[in-house]
């Protein structure tokens, strides 16, 4: 049991699927826990009987009084640094972690070996490249898992029975910003864009919380050569003695990078004379679904991958082999020559711009919660690709007003319901403005909780009426 945690007083902030984990572990590991939470409701009390009957001290209702005696804070990842618990932690110098730190602080319990983590972050892509890389690892016959923000506690990763050589980790900025000894193997910043701007205060402050999954890596610092500010990201990051930066691009790769050439995913950074040589890894047509942003998101994984030392036959394995998350670029079905295509995780403008750049002619629907998004920049950059578009949801007139400047001629339904069922009507609206060879896409740039639960349930609603057009 290490010493370090033994009889001390730690305070956990937030329930949830990080805060249960990481207090049940720190019990284990004899330390006193005091668990605070902001909210009292049937979820928090059910996790609180489990804590509580462990012996684990729990307030409900009052996240923002410090416990007296606290040594150690170990915060929920989606905890404001503002908050007034973490300016009574300054004010008396304790130290605050992430979950996230601490998982890292426990790799080689009980003399284990501590598996290496490929890391990945980014504004969007993140959980499909963190899963594409696991697929590649485990075609290279290693022991991993995909692990963190993708909904799988790292905690259980580090400290469960099961070994593992190596895991792919992904992270979002906010767990970034409250690990302070991270140090992976290898990471990828996929791409940035403004989001989450009211946790982090700044996009200057948001990037270099993303940055940090550079700090100390060891063998490579994978970027996106077509968006710069990763790549300063690198230029910033205080790295180990050889570390290389690795870009990926859509383009003819150039050395230490890996890119597209006719059709094939190529590797021109862990190959001999890379300046003369390049390394076949994959066809595009290995990548599901083949979408530019899906293929950027594929070189990213291959890139990590190879900074580990899987051969180029796993890489095409493992992308062969993957299959990607419900509401990601999903094809649902063809009815009258129109394809209909769920996309409902683009939940901000940066992923459905990629998204909208998929496809040649397309119906649009769109709209839900815009959290402060502004429309203009995506509109004018998709105008030329749209047929029409349906707008949904609580915050619809800002895309209808962006459709306005910049798209005048592209017909516009803009259903007035919030309900559930609005999701029919748009798909019937959808419907009539399409003509065969179109894509109706439903990419919302939207949040979805002022019509549905999560985008899961708003993509499911719109399969389920893409499938009664059909019947």
């Amino acid at each position: 049991m290490p010493s370090e945690f033994t009889g001390k007083h730690v305070t956990v902030a937030g329930l949830g699927v990080s805060g249960v984990p990481a207090a049940t572990v720190l019990h284990g590991l004899g330390a006193h826990v005091t668990v605070v939470n902001d909210g009292d409701d049937e979820r928090a009390r059910a996790q609180a009987a489990q804590l509580e009957a462990l012996g684990v001290t729990v307030r409900l209702g009052d996240g923002a009084t410090l416990p007296e005696g606290t040594e150690l804070i170990v915060t929920a990842p989606g905890w404001k640094p503002t908050k007034p618990l973490f300016t009574a932690a300054g004010q008396a110098g304790v130290p605050v972690w992430g979950d996230v730190e601490l998982a890292w602080r426990l790799r080689g319990l009980d003399g284990r070996k501590a598996a290496p983590w490929l890391a990945v972050t980014g504004t969007n892509g993140k959980t499909t490249t963190v899963q594409m890389l696991a697929s590649i690892l485990k075609a290279a016959g290693l022991r991993t898992a995909a692990v963190g923000n993708i909904g799988v506690s790292l905690l259980d990763a580090v400290t469960g029975e099961e070994e593992y050589d190596v895991l792919a980790v992904e992270l979002s900025s906010y767990q970034l910003h409250w690990a302070p000894s991270l140090r992976a193997h290898s990471a990828a910043v996929l791409n940035l864009a403004p989001d989450h701007l009211d946790w982090h205060g700044s996009m200057e402050a948001y990037a270099a919380d993303k940055g940090r999954i550079y700090e100390g890596n060891r063998v490579a610092c994978v970027y996106n050569v077509a968006d710069k500010a990763t790549e300063d990201l690198v230029r910033a990051a205080d790295v180990e003695e050889g570390c290389r930066a690795i870009g990926f691009t859509l383009g003819t790769p150039g050395p230490s990078q890996l890119g597209v050439v006719e059709g094939l995913l190529v590797d021109r950074a862990f190959v001999e004379d890379r300046q003369k040589n390049a390394q076949e890894l994959a066809e595009v047509s290995d990548v599901n679904p083949p979408a530019p942003h899906n293929i950027a998101n594929a070189l990213a994984a291959a890139g990590l991958a190879r900074a580990f030392g899987v051969s180029a036959a796993a890489v095409r394995d493992g992308l062969r082999a993957f299959t990607p998350d419900a509401h990601r670029i999903a094809h649902v079905a063809d009815v009258d020559g129109v394809a209909y295509v769920d996309d409902s995780k683009a939940t901000n403008t940066h992923a459905t711009e990629a998204s909208l750049a998929a496809y040649e002619s397309i119906v649009w629907i769109a709209g839900g919660l815009a959290k402060g998004a502004t429309f203009d920049e995506l509109v004018a950059g998709a105008a030329k690709r749209l047929r029409g578009a349906v707008l949904i949801g609580a915050d619809r007139a800002l895309i209808r007003e962006a459709l306005a400047r910049h798209a005048p001629e592209v017909p516009v339904v803009d259903l007035d319901r919030t309900d559930t069922g609005a999701m029919i009507q748009a798909v019937q609206e959808a419907r009539r403005l399409a003509r065969p060879g179109d894509t109706v896409l439903l990419a919302p740039a939207c949040a979805s909780m002022d019509m549905f639960t999560n985008y899961n349930q708003r993509g499911d609603a719109f399969a389920q009426a893409v499938r009664e057009l059909g019947a």
